[in-house]
């Protein structure tokens, strides 16, 4: 069984047991998070499609751990302007490991 979810601006096509990266959530290690914007749920040749959003659908899913991404460069140059900016980012994001699909 797997399902269509929304969270962050992102979808992700998630399956039982499985380790997810999703944008920062609010919640602390070990907690149980509940994404109810659910698009789509199949379950082999069976698939119920949501308009935009299956009623009822949710997606249970424990919080693992927090952490940040790799880290990305950011450089503005102009050249013969002096213009030089230099800048690193590290997007943070929350690994949850999804329990339970249900289809509503």
């Amino acid at each position: 069984m797997y399902a269509v979810i929304a969270t962050g601006g992102k979808q992700y096509r998630v399956s039982k047991d499985g380790l997810l990266r999703v944008e920062k959530l609010d919640a602390e290690p070990g907690a149980t998070v509940e994404f109810g914007e659910v698009l789509l749920v199949g379950e082999g040749a069976e698939v119920k499609l949501g308009k935009p959003l299956l009623k009822g659908g949710k997606v249970v899913a424990t919080v693992v751990r927090h952490g940040k991404g790799a880290k990305v460069s950011i450089v503005k140059f102009r050249r013969r302007k002096h213009y030089l900016r230099q800048g690193n980012h590290r997007q943070p994001f929350t690994e949850v490991r999804v329990m339970d699909i249900s289809a509503g």
